[in-house]
Order: structure tokens, then C-alpha cells, then sequence
């Protein structure tokens, strides 16, 4: 509901600010809550950029941050609620040199009314003692003695779990998700929210019904709205995944409303959100006329083949498109649907182009192929021919306690800077390497991947089941189009 950005990153609105000129970089939401045995309290929600951080070294083979962290809550210049402790950040490998952001979630219950946080974040391991500080207004509201709905997390990630954590709410452990816009490849919005006192309605049935709304003419999307019922409680968790994926670009509401039987509206929350979608229109390939050039680059036993090589690097509509050519077993159709393809990605160059992704198709064929999976099917292939080659790769072929791996790294993908992907081969054979976690925006992301990569007996399974005691996920955004496994 309020959120206070020290280094704003993919942000679209403004907040109020107060912030000390330094590297460290740090990203803080709170959000509104209700307990039947607690009451009212307010969850502050903290990320902390690793790379802004001054690491320690611990022993030989690890480094850490450690930030020190002060929480004031305050009414009427009074302080109502107060917090100060060192936080350190989980151990980092020097060997894999993957450095994830961490998290923090604080939560302090009150009594509703108005309030300001003033937090102030200091990295201890810096020499230069930088730190940075900022505050926020914000409002707690009576939710007691009527039904209501508490604010909306989007979650970077959200699985089942009994385990305690500070992540850990109705049954579910969630990382929230510090921005609100959504590019092409962001096709879903994980949320999870809290319906309460319900049980005061009488009826057995409520429902929460779920509108996105443009931002700019205030008009309600139909094709997006959906309900859900529930039976009456007076706490009802939930987490839900809004598809998006044709979702225009835009300014949007996302309004979660609790309903009664009648569709009378008993309250209501808001998530507003930018979403740009550049998802292609269907290509018009039956007015092409083939250029021999483009005809010549390929054999008739090959069109299926490299058509459905584009795949990797089309958007989730023009994929639909591929597939719809590629059952017509038409090969002048699927020719120019390839020809077409390429003449509207690349206008000018489009034939050198489509050489020059050959190439690549054909490289990750021989290098990427197994018995059961063509080159551009694998996670490994996707990969490259989506992003291209990476600007680093760190191969562990045998290992006592490890799964071979690979660990990819990006220095540039676009807008975005050092991203990583980590494949591994829970197989042993075939070459079958599986996207594990990924940091790019869209792709599949795991937390807990280094206990499924690292130990042969782990509570997520072991050599012989490597599916033992894995959880069902949302929100990771992975793309799933070539797991055939």
C-alpha cells in the first residue's frame, strides 16, 4: 500500500524521501494487515541490494553484508513502536559468485490511527560509514468488526511451507516483489491477500472478485475479470496468479473486491501497476510473396524444423502463431510464415538476420541436443538464443556432492545488467541440463536452489528422487514452453 524507494528502479510513482547521498541501495513497502487473536499490525517489507553492500569475507570460501537497521514508529511525535539490530545477509560462495538481494520483514501491530516510519539503514563494513535514511506516512484502518481485506502483496515468488520464517504467513512462504511495472515477459502477477470477518455475513458463500481497470479512462477490462468463492471465515488467506499476458500496454488498476451472493460489493483493495506488452499481431504470411534467397537457405525437410526454431525469440502471441502454421503441415505456408517473421523483426537486414540466427540454431543444435530434445528445445538452447552468448560460464562436470552444473552469466540483457542463470543435470545423462534459477526478469527463479544443486540428500530429495519433497510454486514467471521433460 505505501511505499517509501531509496534508489528508485523500474518505479512509477513518487514517494517522499529523505535519503543521504551513497552507493547503498535498499527498497522498503509496507503493507496492512488484520488478526483475529493480534489485531491490526503493519508488516515493513525490506530489500537490500547485495552488490550495493560492502562484503566481509568469512573464512576461506564465503562473504557477507552486514547492515545495521533502526525502525521508528511514530504519532504525534510520540514513539510508538521502536527497533534496532544488525542484520546480516545470508553467506555468499566466492567460488559461484552469485549474489542474490536479501530480504527482511519486520511486523508491529497497532491500533488503528496515522503514523510515520522513519527507518535509517547503515552498512557496517563500509569505510566511508554509508548509510542511508527516509520516512513515511501512513494509516492503519479498523478492520475488526466488519468485513475487509488486507492490502495486496505481489510476490517475486511464493510456495507451500510449514517451516517458520519471517516469510512465512497462512501457510505460505512469499518474497514480495518491490516494483509494479511488468514488461512483455512478465505474463503473470502472483498476489496474495487476506479476507476478514466474513463470518458476519449471513450466508455461508462470499466471493472476491477480481477487475483490472485502465488507469486512464477508468473503464473496466471484461475479459480480465474473474471470481472466486470461498466459504466464510473470519480469516480467509489466499494467494492468486492474474494472467496478463494480453494485457495491452498501460496505466491499470487491479481491484480485488469481497462480494456477497448478489455480487453487492462489501469491501475492497487496489494495486495499481504499468504494464508494457509489446506482443506481436498475427503476421499476414499469405500475401508474401518468397524471396529465392530466403528459399534457397532452406531444404524442404528443414522448414518444419527452423520454424519452430523461432520459438526461443517470439513473443507468447506469435508463438501461438508458429504452432498454428506448423499444423497445417503446409510447407509454403510455414516458408513464408519464417520469411514473414523475419521481415517484420528486422526490416532492413532481414535475410542476413535470419542467417545469422541459422547459425546459431544450428550451433546449439550440436552443442545443446540430447536424445529426446532438439538444440533449441533445451533450457541451455532457449537460453542462448534467446539472450545470446554469455559473457561468462562456470562448467562443473563432477562433483562428490554436487549435480553437474553450469552457471551463465550476463554482463548486459537489455535494460538489465549482471544477470545469471544456473542449469544443472539431476539426470547424469544426456545432457539433459535444466534451467534451475534464473535473476533475469521473466525467467524461472529459486531461491532454494543451492540445496537442490549442492547436497545429494536434502529435504527437497536426493540422487535417486530428485522430485522428493519439492513444493508446488507461483510467481517464478518461468517460461515453460520447451519442458518436456
Amino acid at each position: 500500500m505505501y511505499r517509501l524507494i531509496f534508489i528508485i528502479i523500474l518505479t512509477v510513482f513518487s514517494t517522499n524521501l529523505i535519503a543521504q547521498k551513497s552507493n547503498l541501495k535498499a527498497y522498503v513497502d509496507l503493507k496492512e494487515f488484520y488478526h483475529p487473536e493480534i489485531g491490526n499490525y503493519v508488516e515493513v517489507q525490506l530489500q537490500f541490494a547485495t552488490h550495493s553492500t560492502s562484503l566481509k569475507t568469512i573464512g576461506d570460501t564465503s562473504f557477507q553484508a552486514s547492515l545495521a537497521v533502526f525502525l521508528d514508529i511514530e504519532s504525534e511525535d510520540s514513539i510508538i513502536q521502536s527497533d534496532a539490530y544488525v542484520l546480516n545477509s545470508p553467506l555468499y560462495a566466492i567460488r559461484d559468485s552469485l549474489i542474490e538481494d536479501f530480504y527482511e520483514i519486520k511486523r508491529f501491530a497497532l491500533e488503528p490511527g496515522k503514523y510515520i516510519l522513519k527507518i535509517e539503514i547503515r552498512d557496517i563494513n563500509s569505510p566511508k560509514g554509508n548509510k542511508i535514511a527516509g520516512t513515511e506516512a501512513f494509516q492503519i484502518h479498523k478492520m475488526s468488526d466488519a468485513v475487509s481485506i488486507s492490502d495486496i502483496i505481489v510476490a517475486e515468488y511464493a510456495f507451500r511451507s510449514e517451516s517458520e520464517s519471517i516469510f512465512q504467513k497462512s501457510g505460505f512462504h512469499i518474497i514480495p516483489m518491490f516494483f509494479n511495472f511488468f514488461s512483455t515477459e512478465s505474463n503473470r502477477i502472483p498476489i496474495y491477500y487476506e479476507v476478514y470477518n466474513t463470518n458476519l455475513v449471513e450466508d455461508t458463500i462470499i466471493g472476491v472478485l477480481y477487475k483490472i481497470i485502465n488507469a486512464e479512462n477508468n473503464k473496466e477490462l471484461e475479459d480480465f475479470t474473474t471470481l472466486n468463492r470461498f466459504s466464510t471465515n473470519d480469516l480467509i488467506p489466499n494467494i492468486k496468479v492474474i494472467d496478463i499476458e494480453f494485457l495491452a500496454s498501460g496505466s491499470y488498476l487491479l481491484e480485488l473486491s469481497v462480494v456477497d451472493r448478489n455480487l453487492n460489493v462489501l469491501s475492497s483493495r487496489s494495486y495499481a501497476f504499468e504494464r508494457n506488452n509489446e506482443v506481436l499481431s498475427v503476421i499476414d504470411s499469405d500475401n508474401i510473396i518468397l524471396n529465392p534467397a530466403f528459399q534457397e537457405s532452406l531444404m524442404n525437410d528443414s522448414v518444419f524444423y527452423y520454424l519452430e526454431s523461432l520459438i526461443p525469440i517470439s513473443r507468447p502471441a506469435e508463438i501461438k502463431n508458429i504452432v498454428a502454421s506448423l499444423k497445417t503441415k503446409s510447407i509454403e505456408k510455414c516458408r513464408k510464415h519464417l520469411q514473414a517473421f523475419w521481415i517484420r523483426t528486422s526490416k532492413i537486414d532481414s535475410y542476413e538476420s535470419w542467417l545469422k540466427y541459422k547459425n546459431q540454431v544450428d550451433f546449439v543444435e550440436k552443442v545443446y541436443a540430447n536424445n529426446f530434445q532438439e538444440g533449441f528445445e533445451t533450457d541451455r538452447g532457449r537460453v542462448y538464443l534467446k539472450y545470446g552468448a554469455p559473457s561468462n560460464l562456470i562448467s562443473r562436470e563432477t562433483s562428490p556432492s554436487e549435480y553437474p552444473y553450469e552457471i551463465w552469466t550476463y554482463n548486459k540483457i537489455g535494460v538489465f545488467s549482471n544477470k545469471r542463470f544456473v542449469f544443472y543435470n539431476p539426470d547424469l545423462v544426456n545432457k539433459a541440463y535444466r534451467l534451475l534459477h534464473s535473476d533475469m526478469v521473466g525467467e524461472l527463479k529459486n531461491n532454494a536452489w543451492p540445496q537442490i544443486l549442492s547436497k545429494r540428500n536434502t529435504v527437497n530429495g536426493n540422487i535417486d528422487n530428485p522430485n522428493q519433497n519439492n513444493m508446488d510454486h507461483w510467481g517464478g514467471n518461468s517460461n515453460d514452453y520447451f519442458r518436456q521433460y
